[in-house]
Formats: structure tokens, C-alpha cells, sequence
């Protein structure tokens, strides 16, 4: 380790540098290649090329002149910079800080930068589809300014009409008391909601028709009367924001909301839009975010939605009295409340009279069960029926450093012990809030570009090619229908599916925009690293590089990020939240720190978590990447197969482990991308664009990156010669007026190498460990269905499918992002929707039991080598 003295002399010289760059107008590389030279002159013991080196390196140009200059010629690079035309004559060497953490001065000081963005302007998030809604994103041209960010927890003065000292120790107060409440009339909502003929034929459908009048009919369903009645009071809304603002304080560093679509938002309240806000899920922190950031800055508070249930009667009627739609008391969960055939009629109808007296709603959406999205079915049932005429959705992107976790049952006695711990923390981490644009939902569905006629089951789609060894694919996407609840849907057979399907594919585009919009905090870029390309460890200084590379790439895809500054203080950030999920040594054989995860169920998971929005980002690029390595799996398993060749040899000749050229064919990497495609989650592809464009832009991707070039085919004749092409003068006879004498030309099949055969791409194999967890999982629970008795009940066999991954996991020490809750779950849906699993609907619920095809050994090892296929290994 370097001495206190050695580590003076560096940040010194590094000021120096940096206040001489600054006033010469020039590179700090070329101050340094200067003051070599010069430095040269006079010392001869320095050697000619250090001058060249620094210039070349200019990253540690200040560990270099430490290493290189004596006192002396440190000495004479002071005199220099002061006699720059006289100014800071008296130059003071800052001493280093004692209190500085070691890992912060064990770090290379480096000047280099982390950069916001790309340019001067940051990437342009939020916008409406313009495949989905051109009309939305028209209104929205030219209307966007750039206003930054505002940090919600730094209230001022001047952010209040008044100013003194006074002010100062009270402006959250005053802050509360002077934004503007709109009104929320409640007074004859449960007469209008029971006056519904949709309440009125649940209640006879129930038997439950009363005899006595309104009167009678509110005694059918007297748990719902809180519910209807759930308003928002001016003066519970002010405390409970000031609460919140304390209560966050003491929570978050900061929240940082983006100002540049507020305006927008204006816009909409103003024109008389009704605002529908959706987020995803992650945490109960969601739902309170939204309406605070809403009422600081004087906009109409939603009616939020609340997935949890609350014991308190106190509790549940201060809550009711800021906005919030709870679950009735007798269901402890969203499912058991949508098994009460009153419930979704009631709420309905709440919705409608909601949106009729102009109110905003705030709705979120699981991205693994879906949960949440029948209020959009709600929603667009209404505006199909004509009861409303439409809505503007507003996605919301709401980005962590760390996701707070709280339990899905709250109580009085759990809220007060969770303030009192917010006593003894110290605030931690920040929030960074994206709200998209508005677009109509009336124009999401009338302008019919969210393709569902494509939708076909999975079996449909992938069977053939599992089990009969199919090479062609049926093109399409997945239908998902248990995203949504069969009730709500109305009509035919074929009426049902498609309006069915409709409201899903908005439920998925709504997922995609809201993940899109989302900024890629510090923690989530560090987690993925640290996770896919440096599972074994990392030093600092590697890690600073790969940090500045990452965060360049994805400002390039569009994606905003949630910090900015120097690596050095990015780096020391992110690694402070996340150091109880990671090993940090300082090795003494190593000038840097050596970073580890920590090989637990729990640090690897917390990890998966954070970096799932860098896998979002680069999902075209790891679908991509998953099927180069699926042919590569090939390869090594057949030597050269038929569509995948070898320069000079012969397929068959070709064994073992040997270094070759291989060709990659796009047909078949096409193929093995749409593929992998229908075994994603929902949420990472957009239904409004079709399977094989989507499949054909991951293979091009992995072009843009690098890691794929194309192969150039010689030919007798140029492709750009067209009039020496046989057959390009051949005229066709067709009654199809929309026919072209191009549909006729056969198209060119390109051909792909890797860019490095010779060496394992490290970007390659970063790509492919994004989406490894999810594909280990189903690998993992097609192996262990032999071993279960079926049929069971359907939570019963997702917990014993959990249970079976960590212990997997655990026996390998290793793999522990595959064993999550969500990854059992999302690993028996794709296993239902595959046929490999069957549904029986029985008295006591849904029982699940293996199919008859995969009840051979033969069928479930054919299954788990095309998902194996996938992984590198």
C-alpha cells in the first residue's frame, strides 16, 4: 500500500494537471506529454519514451509522474504553473483527507468521468409507441423542453410564498398547505354504483335480488360500502404528504423526478383528459411515491390501487380517506378477492363512476403474474362499452437503488415498529421517477396494430420443433391468457379470445413502456457486472473500466441512467449499498481491492434483482447472443452440421475440440431467436411488433455490437449488377393488384462469422448469463418432474418446484438467481403453456399433473436439451 506522503504527491500533481488543462485550453494528455519533454531536457536519467507512454495512457499519467520525476522536476512543474500570466501565485497543496475510506484510497485516482449522457442532450425517454398510437405522438412533437430534475425531498423556501428564517425550519410544512387539492364528491356514489345493471345481474345471478329497494340492495354486499365510499380529504391529504416526505427522507438520499413530461401532464389535466397512471410492481413505496410527486407539483391525485391487505381498522380508514382502493377485509390477497363474483362487477362500477366525476387513477401491474392488469380490462371494458368515452395512459418509471421490501399484510403495531427503525438508519440510496407521455387507450385499441391474430398457444409453437425435430417454425407470439382472469370477457367463443387477447396485449405493452421508461440506477449496472462478467471476482480498477463501457452502451440503446460524476465516486456509491451482498479483500499481493459476490441464496438474488433492468435493455443482444450459442451447442455436439460449416473441411470430418471458422447461417439463427422468444416472460418484447422482425433485429444486433461480421460470398457477378442477373428481366402474370415484380426476386441468405473464433468473446457469454437464470429454471423443473406426485394443488406444486431449485442450487453452491419465488413461478406457467403440464379445474381449485407425452423419460430429455441449448456452459 502507498504511503500517506506517495498519495499526496499523486492528487497533487493530478490538481495541478488538471488547473494547467484548464487554463491552456488543452488535453490533460498533452500537458503531461509537454512537461515530460521538458522535464527530459534536463534530467537525462529519464528515458525518451515516457513522453510517448503518458500520451498514450493519459489515465494514469499521474501514478506515471510519481513513478518517473524526482522531487526536482516535481518541483519545476510547480514553478511552471505558477508563472502561467501570474495567476495562483500562492499555490496550497490540499493535504489528503485521513477520514477518506480505505477502499476509496486504495482505488486508482483517475480524472476520468462517468458521463449522464451522450452529447449535451440526455436520451429522450417516455414516448408513446408510434407504431401503437402515431396520433398520441404527434400532439407531443415539439412540446418537450428539457427541465432536468428536481430533487422532492430538497423542500426550501423557495419553493413557498413566504421567506425568512422562520420559513426555513417550516417550508414542508408551508409546501403542504399551499399545493392545490381538487375536489373528490362522494356524496350519492353507492346509490349510482348499486343503480348499475352490472351490479344489479351479478346480484341475480347470485340469487341475491332484494325486494326492499336500494335499502335492501346495500345489504347484499356490505363489505364493498368502504370501498365505494373511499374518497380524498384535503386536509388527511396534506398530513399524510408530510408524513410521507419525512417519512421518505429518512429512507432515500433522494428522488430525483423528471420535469421534462410534467408539462405534459399539465397539458392533459388541463384539456380535461382522465389520467390512468400504471407502474410495475416492485414495491409498496410505488403506490405513495406517485400521488406525492402528483401533489407537489399541483396536479390531480390518483385513486391508487393497493395489491396489500391491511389489518388496522385505523389504518384502513386513514388510507381510504387519502385515495386508496383497498381489498376487502375477508381476502387476504388479490386472487381470493377476484373469487367473490360480486367483487369484480362492484369494482367496475367503481371505476366508472370514478373516471365520470373526472378522477385520475394510479394502477400497478406484476410483471410475473400479471396481477394488476385486470383494472386495465376494467378500464377498457368500459370504454368499448361506451360508458366512458376515453382515457390517457400515463406509464410511470420508477427506478431503485435499493427496492424496499415490506410485507404483503400490514398492521398498526408492524407500521409503528417500522418507524421507529427509521429513527436508527441513516438514509440510503435514491429513487429517479420517469413519467411517459400520455396516449389514448381508445386509439391503442381501434388502431389494431397490436397484432393478436398472431397470438397461437405455445404448444402450437414449439412442440413441433421439440419433439419432432421440426427445423421451420411457425411464426407468431405466445398467448398468455393467464395474464388476465376469464370473467372478463363477454360473448362468443371466438368474441372471447380475441377481446380476451386485446386487453392483454395492452396489459404487455403498458409492462414494456413502463420498464422502458425506467432509468439504470448505479447498483443495477455494478449488479449486473459483477453477476455476468465477473462471477469470480474483479479488481477496482477492471471494474471502473467495464463501469464507464456498460454505462456508454447503454446510452447508445436510448436508456437513461440514474447517476453521474466521477468513476471514483460512482464506483465507492455503489459498492457501499451493496456491500452486505459482497466480499470485499484487499489482497496484498494487488494495489486494488478484489471484489466478489457472495455466494448465498440471498446476496445473489438481491443482485438477479437489481440488474434485471440491464437485462431490458440488452434483451435483442442476449436473445441474440443465446442463439449463437445454441448453434455453437450444435457444433460441439456433431462436429459441422448441414447448416453450419467449416472452411476446407467436410462436415463429417470435423471432431473434438478444434479450432475452425464457423458460418454461421441467419435462416437458422433467425429460428433459434424466435425460438427463445416464446419462452421469455412477459414484458421484455412489444406486441405491436411482429415475431420475425423482432427475431431478424436480435441477429442484427449482435452485428452492431461486434460480435457477429457478415460473410462476404464471392460471385461470378456483383450483386449491384442487375442487368447481367438472369432472370431479373422475367415478367410475372398475378390478379393481385398489390403485387410486385420485387416479391419475386429470391432473396439473398447472408451468412455470419464470429468476429473472435479464436477466443471465447467475452461480450458474447456476458449477453448469454443475462437470461441464464430463467432458462436454468425451467431446466431444473422439467428435470424433477418425475420425482413429484401429481396431480396437486396448484400452490402446493409451485412451492414444491421452489423447494426443489434452492436445493439444487444449494448442492451446487452456485446458481442461486434460478431459485427465486418468481422463477419457480414463471418456470411452471411456461411449463403449463407448453402442454407440458395439464390444468384440472376440481372443487378445490386447479390441480396440475403431467401430460401424457412428456410422461416419458424420452419426450422430457428431448425438452430439456432444446432449453440447454441455450446455456453456455
Amino acid at each position: 500500500m502507498a504511503s500517506a506522503a506517495e498519495l499526496e504527491t499523486e492528487e497533487t500533481l493530478s490538481d495541478l494537471i488538471r488547473k494547467k488543462s484548464t487554463l491552456d485550453g488543452v488535453s490533460s494528455q498533452d500537458v503531461v506529454a509537454t512537461m515530460m519533454v521538458q522535464c527530459a531536457f534536463s534530467l537525462e536519467e529519464i528515458p525518451s519514451s515516457v513522453a510517448s507512454k503518458a500520451a498514450q495512457d493519459h489515465h494514469n499519467y499521474s501514478s506515471m509522474l510519481h513513478a518517473y520525476l524526482c522531487k526536482d522536476v516535481y518541483r519545476g512543474l510547480t514553478m511552471v504553473h505558477e508563472k502561467n500570466e501570474g495567476i495562483n501565485k500562492n499555490v496550497v497543496v490540499p493535504p489528503i483527507r485521513l477520514n477518506t475510506p480505505a477502499l476509496l484510497l486504495k482505488m486508482k485516482k483517475t480524472l476520468r468521468t462517468v458521463p449522464p449522457c451522450l452529447g449535451k442532450f440526455r436520451p429522450v425517454v417516455g414516448q408513446c409507441c408510434h407504431q401503437c398510437t402515431p396520433d398520441s405522438l404527434r400532439k407531443t412533437i415539439g412540446q418537450s423542453s428539457s427541465f432536468g430534475f428536481l430533487n422532492l425531498l430538497s423542500v426550501n423556501e423557495t419553493q413557498t410564498r413566504y421567506r425568512g428564517w422562520l420559513v426555513r425550519r417550516v417550508c414542508c410544512v408551508l409546501l403542504v398547505s399551499g399545493c392545490r387539492v381538487y375536489p373528490s364528491p362522494v356524496n350519492d356514489r353507492i346509490e349510482r354504483v348499486c343503480q348499475s345493471n352490472r351490479v344489479k345481474e351479478a346480484l341475480t345471478a347470485e340469487h341475491k335480488t332484494p325486494e326492499g329497494g336500494d335499502s335492501q340492495q346495500l345489504n347484499c354486499f356490505p363489505s364493498f360500502l368502504p370501498l365505494i365510499n373511499t374518497s380524498i380529504s384535503p386536509g388527511f391529504l396534506r398530513f399524510v404528504s408530510w408524513v410521507l416526505l419525512k417519512m421518505f427522507a429518512s429512507i432515500f438520499s433522494s428522488i430525483q423526478v423528471n420535469l421534462n413530461h410534467l408539462q405534459a401532464l399539465h397539458r392533459a389535466s388541463q384539456e380535461g383528459s382522465l389520467l390512468v397512471y400504471v407502474h410495475m410492481r416492485q414495491s409498496v413505496m410505488d403506490g405513495a411515491l406517485i400521488p406525492l410527486v402528483l401533489f407537489s407539483h399541483n396536479l390531480r391525485v390518483p385513486y391508487t390501487v393497493c395489491p396489500l391487505q391491511i389489518n388496522s381498522s385505523l389504518l384502513r380508514s386513514i388510507l381510504q380517506r387519502v385515495g386508496v382502493v383497498l381489498l376487502p377485509p375477508s381476502a387476504p390477497t388479490e386472487q381470493d378477492a377476484e373469487k367473490d363474483s360480486l367483487y369484480s362487477p362492484v369494482m367496475t362500477s367503481l371505476v366508472r363512476e370514478l373516471l365520470h366525476e373526472g378522477q385520475a387513477i394510479s394502477v400497478g401491474v406484476s410483471a410475473e403474474s400479471g396481477q394488476g392488469g385486470q383494472w386495465l380490462a376494467r378500464i377498457r371494458q368500459l370504454i368499448k362499452e361506451g360508458s366512458v368515452p376515453d382515457v390517457c395512459l400515463v406509464p410511470v418509471g420508477i427506478s431503485y437503488d435499493c427496492v424496499p421490501q415490506i410485507n404483503t399484510q400490514v398492521g398498526l403495531s408492524w407500521v409503528f415498529r417500522w418507524l421507529l427503525s427509521l429513527l436508527r438508519r441513516k438514509p440510503e440510496g435514491s429513487v429517479r421517477i420517469h413519467f411517459a407521455q400520455p396516449f389514448s387507450l381508445k386509439e391503442m385499441c381501434e388502431s389494431g396494430r397490436c397484432r393478436i391474430d398472431e397470438w397461437r398457444p405455445l404448444q402450437d409453437l414449439l412442440l413441433p420443433v421439440i419433439l419432432n425435430n421440426r427445423t421451420n417454425c411457425v411464426f407468431g407470439w405466445r398467448r398468455m391468457s393467464w395474464l388476465l382472469p376469464a370473467q372478463y370477457s363477454s360473448g362468443g367463443k371466438e368474441q372471447v379470445h380475441s377481446e380476451k387477447d386485446l386487453s392483454i396485449a395492452i396489459i404487455v405493452h403498458l409492462l414494456f413502456s413502463a420498464t422502458f421508461c425506467m432509468a439504470v440506477m448505479s447498483t443495477s449496472l455494478l449488479s449486473s457486472l459483477l453477476l455476468y462478467r465477473h462471477r469470480k471476482g474483479v479488481s477496482t480498477s477492471v471494474l471502473c473500466r467495464d463501469v464507464v463501457w456498460l454505462t456508454e452502451e447503454l446510452l447508445f440503446r436510448n436508456k437513461d441512467v440514474g447517476f453521474g460524476g466521477s468513476i471514483e465516486e460512482v464506483v465507492h456509491y455503489s459498492l457501499s449499498l451493496l456491500a452486505p451482498h459482497l466480499i470485499i479483500a484487499a489482497v496484498p499481493s494487488r494495489k486494488d481491492p478484489f471484489i466478489v459476490p457472495r455466494p448465498t441464496l440471498a446476496a445473489t438474488l438481491h443482485l438477479y434483482l437489481q440488474a434485471k433492468i440491464v437485462t431490458h435493455a440488452f434483451i435483442l443482444e442476449a436473445i441474440g447472443a443465446c442463439a449463437v450459442s445454441a448453434m455453437l451447442c450444435e457444433v460441439a455436439r456433431n462436429g459441422v452440421s448441414s447448416r453450419v460449416r467449416s472452411d476446407g473441411v467436410e462436415g463429417e470430418e470435423v471432431k473434438g475440440d478444434m479450432e475452425f471458422d464457423v458460418v454461421l447461417c441467419q435462416s437458422e439463427l433467425t429460428e433459434r431467436a424466435l425460438q427463445l422468444c416464446h419462452l421469455l416472460p412477459p414484458g421484455f418484447i412489444p406486441p405491436c411488433q411482429s415475431s420475425l422482425s423482432f427475431a431478424l433485429d436480435a441477429v442484427d444486433s449482435l452485428v452492431r455490437c461486434g460480435i457477429l461480421i457478415m460473410e462476404e460470398v464471392p460471385r461470378d457477378v456483383p450483386i449491384c449488377d442487375a442487368w447481367k442477373r438472369e432472370g431479373t428481366l422475367t415478367w410475372t402474370t398475378t390478379d393481385d393488384p398489390y403485387h410486385s415484380d420485387s416479391d419475386c426476386e429470391e432473396q439473398d441468405v447472408h451468412s455470419y462469422k464470429l468476429n473472435q473464433p479464436s477466443q471465447c468473446p467475452e461480450m458474447l457469454f456476458f449477453l448469454c448469463s443475462m437470461l441464464a437464470g430463467h432458462l436454468r429454471a425451467l431446466c431444473w423443473t422439467t428435470a424433477v418432474l418425475d420425482l413429484l406426485h401429481t396431480p396437486q394443488p396448484e400452490a402446493e406444486f409451485e412451492a414444491q418446484i421452489h423447494s426443489h431449485l434452492c436445493d439444487t442450487a444449494n448442492k451446487k453452491k452456485r446458481h442461486f438467481e434460478s431459485c427465486s419465488v418468481e422463477a419457480a413461478h414463471t418456470a411452471v406457467r411456461t411449463l403449463i403453456d407448453l402442454g407440458v403440464l395439464q390444468e384440472e379445474r376440481q372443487e378445490d381449485g386447479v390441480f396440475l399433473s403431467v401430460a401424457f407425452p412428456f410422461q416419458s423419460p424420452g419426450n422430457r430429455q428431448k425438452l430439456q436439451r432444446f432449453i440447454s441449448q441455450y446455456l453456455y456452459n
